[in-house]
């Protein structure tokens, strides 16, 4: 038996596509699919827009994390 190996990713119609497999037409193949899940990312906020409401205003003394 002549096994074949190939990762792909899922569309976003939720099929496969697998192309140029090793195979002849006609030949019985035998499909089996393992998911995983992908890792999360280290950086998740990387990438993300960042808004500030007033980046240059003044801040209240007794909202300083560090005075306290």
């Amino acid at each position: 038996m002549q096994t074949y190996c190939v990762e792909t990713t899922v569309s976003n119609d939720r099929t496969l596509t697998i192309r140029e497999l090793p195979f002849q037409s006609g030949d019985k193949v035998e499909i089996i699919i393992h998911g995983y899940k992908q890792k999360p990312a280290n950086y998740p906020l990387r990438g993300k827009t960042t808004h500030y409401i007033d980046p240059f205003g003044s801040v209240a003394e007794n909202e300083w994390d560090v005075l306290k």
